[in-house]
């Protein structure tokens, strides 16, 4: 299988370590690529190439998403997708530019530091390449699970935007104590704020233009603020009771 990764970032080159092919990089910064290219059997090749490849994969910010649909689909002769982490726009661009092709929309939802873990992926036209690369996603220990578009979206602004939101804003609130005074509840928001705020600043920023779910913790966190002893009990009650739904939804 010939591969062209489309970005040459760390989710490029999780794609192109996890699925077994003859990999090329391509990135708008050239010595990203070489990078890529060097440290693992690829090769660079020009934004512009225009040298066709069995399989396109797009691994590039969700807000460039579509013009690298509409720029590299030419270049795929089989099968096309992304790892942007959006899936309603690829998709829908892939029907635009890539229509006779097999389509899919990949969302790991880790950072490559820790993988395996879970991979949402919406088949729209399956075919033998892009079971390839399902075959190699779970033979690598990951999970791979069939969603919808819509499904995946909604769902990202709960589990990104509005987690994001939660820990970044303990992390501006809370003011520097001694580690003896760590409760358990502090000790895991500081160790997910670190887990945070060690990644890619553009790329949280990218989800939270992306997807909605700020404005509810916002919300929530000033209802907080603002309730009386009675109305906090309420909240509470409310939050667990969530919390619990959502538990017994992931467990069916």
């Amino acid at each position: 299988m010939k591969l062209l990764v489309v970005g040459a970032g760390e989710m490029g080159r999780w794609v192109a370590d996890t699925v077994e092919a003859d990999v090329a990089f391509c990135d708008a910064d050239s010595s990203v690529a070489a990078d890529a290219a060097a440290t693992r059997q690829a090769r660079r090749v020009p934004p512009a190439t225009d040298e066709p490849f069995d399989v396109v994969c797009l691994a590039v910010p969700m807000s460039a998403i579509p013009e690298a649909v509409e720029t590299y689909a030419p270049a795929a002769e089989e099968a096309i997708f992304d790892v942007s982490g959006v899936m309603a726009d690829p998709l829908a661009a892939m029907v635009d530019h890539a229509a006779d092709l097999e389509r899919a929309s990949f969302h790991p939802l880790f950072a490559p530091p820790r993988v395996p873990g879970n991979v949402a992926v919406v088949t729209a036209n399956d075919g033998p390449r892009l079971d390839a690369v399902r075959k190699a996603m779970r033979e690598a220990g990951n999970t791979v699970f069939e969603t919808t578009a819509a499904e995946h979206d909604e769902a990202m602004e709960t589990v990104q935007a509005s987690a994001h939101t939660a820990v970044l804003a303990y992390a501006l609130a809370a003011d520097s104590v001694r580690e003896e005074f760590a409760t358990p509840v502090s000790a895991q928001l500081e160790e997910v704020a670190t887990t945070v705020t060690e990644g890619d600043a553009g790329v949280y920023a990218e989800i939270q233009s992306t997807f909605d779910g700020a404005e509810a913790v916002a919300e929530a966190a000033e209802r907080i603020a603002n309730a009386d002893d009675e109305t906090f009990v309420e909240l509470y009650k409310q939050a667990k009771a969530n919390i619990n739904t959502d538990s017994r939804e992931r467990h069916q």
